[in-house]
């Protein structure tokens, strides 16, 4: 959730998650201001990511909302503090972006040129340089604050026309949320469970990150696993919406047992520190042998060291990944690559009904028409609530298209995780569609084609809804 104007409210990467976080709580040495003198409000803290010295009250009255929604909308969320609404919250249309989370999923692709020099490395270090800078590229998108819409139950991202890769994400789960998703070309597998654990704590969530991420190389088939820090959304109702990520992101060669530790250091006083990241590749023996440094938003360098961590005589600082350049004043402040993940230009020749670009809600949302984007997510809803319904009397249970529930259970710092698997049966289902010759017989397979969207109904559904009373 954000502000038009970045500097009157937030910027990327999740709007967030399926979800928004962030906890002033326990934000260490950030400048906080209580909004003072309002009944209702006592005791509520807005933090400026600049570490300004406005009146309070002045700093609560900036971002996207008008007095009587912040009011309103205020009212309505006090009874969820203290709880995880990661699936319990309707919230308003004003909040989001015209994309949604399987969407965003997909946007880690747009640095995949990391993983394919990975591949292509020798150094089993710069690997992981590699490799960990792929994973840090998404935290840019991550400034922007704007929530994505949550996954129907069923539904899908396709992605194709991007630096050989085929990807694919479906919602599996809708109690608690999740999702899974599959991205290959001919250097690397990328496998993803997404799953989060929210805390809202009034005018911020915290956000836990339960997911699995794995990146398989395929020239020897090392993998590495990824756990990363949380999240937090700040100023979430009053004040200038903003994200940060204190805390370690861990990289781990499940292969051999190399590792890297990146330290992302909290956005202090009067916004220190704010985007930097430090940290070492370590061998298995803990040792570090390249250290790193930079900023999330902007940039991520490397240089060899010794055993103390301290560069080595006569190298030098070089640089792994930066972001690319960005369009100025983008309203939802998506780069370049966003606004093809939001297109038909990264869209298979014929695409699922199910995917996320048909959505009603989405595409009114990005047509500026947010009444009808309103009403449309309502009946999206709505006729959710009817199929489950629906599937519950007929004592069946949903069942994924393209991913498999597995036996295993993977472990994270914030709770257990149940693990999807990828099936296989989309490379199978593109490979009979880009075969046929005709149109009636891709209809079959439920696809369509870019020029259909306006006559095509957005179908992620498995069985016929009974609509809820």
């Amino acid at each position: 959730m954000a502000a038009d104007d970045p500097k009157q409210g937030g910027g990327g990467g999740g709007g967030f998650f399926a979800s928004i976080a962030s906890s002033f709580s326990t934000f260490g040495s950030a400048m906080t201001k209580s909004v003072n003198g309002r009944l209702g409000y006592e005791g509520l803290q807005v933090i400026n990511p600049e570490g300004g010295t406005q009146d309070a009250e002045e700093e609560a009255m900036k971002g996207r909302w008008k007095q009587e929604e912040r009011d309103s909308y205020w009212k309505m969320m006090q009874k969820y503090i203290g709880a995880d609404i990661t699936s319990m919250v309707t919230l308003p249309v004003l909040i989001f972006e015209p994309m949604t989370m399987l969407q965003r999923m997909a946007e880690i692709t747009e640095y995949s040129y990391l993983l394919d020099q990975a591949d292509e490395c020798e150094d089993p270090y710069m690997r992981s340089v590699y490799v960990v800078s792929w994973f840090i590229s998404i935290y840019y998108a991550f400034q922007r604050a704007w929530k994505p819409f949550n996954p129907i139950l069923g539904e899908t991202y396709e992605m194709t026309n991007h630096d050989g890769i085929t990807f694919i994400a479906e919602q599996v789960s809708h109690h608690p949320p999740m999702s899974a998703a599959h991205a290959e070309n001919e250097h690397f597998i990328y496998d993803v469970t997404s799953k989060v654990k929210t805390k809202f704590l009034g005018n911020s969530v915290d956000i836990y990150p339960l997911g699995r991420s794995r990146v398989t190389l395929k020239r020897d088939g090392a993998v590495f696993d990824l756990v990363p820090p949380p999240t937090k959304v700040n100023n979430l109702i009053f004040g200038r919406t903003w994200i940060d990520s204190p805390g370690d992101m861990v990289l781990t060669n499940l292969t051999n047992g190399e590792k890297v530790v990146l330290y992302f250091q909290p956005c202090g006083w009067f916004g220190a520190g704010r985007y930097e990241v430090d940290g070492y590749v370590y061998d298995a023996a803990e040792e570090p042998k390249i250290l790193m440094t930079g900023k999330w938003n902007e940039c991520l360098s490397y240089q060899p060291c010794d055993k103390e961590g301290e560069p080595l005589p006569g190298t030098e600082l070089k640089e792994a990944w930066r972001v690319a350049e960005a369009p100025k004043n983008d309203k939802y402040q998506y780069t370049y690559f966003g606004h093809k993940i939001n297109s038909f230009n990264t869209a298979p020749k014929k695409v699922l009904a199910s995917d996320s670009r048909l959505r009603p809600d989405r595409y009114a949302l990005e047509q500026g028409d947010l009444p009808k984007a309103g009403a449309e997510k309502s009946s999206l809803e709505e006729r959710q609530r009817g199929e489950k319904k629906n599937r519950e009397m007929k004592g069946q249970k949903f069942t994924p298209r393209w991913f498999d529930l597995t036996d295993e259970i993977s472990p994270t710092p914030w709770g257990d995780l149940e693990v999807y698997r990828y099936n296989g049966k989309y490379t199978e289902h593109r490979a009979v569609v880009d075969s046929l010759d005709t149109i009636e017989e891709s209809d079959s397979l439920d696809t369509i084609e870019e020029s259909d969207i306006q006559s095509t109904e957005f179908n992620p559904w498995q069985y016929e809804a009974t609509f809820a009373e």
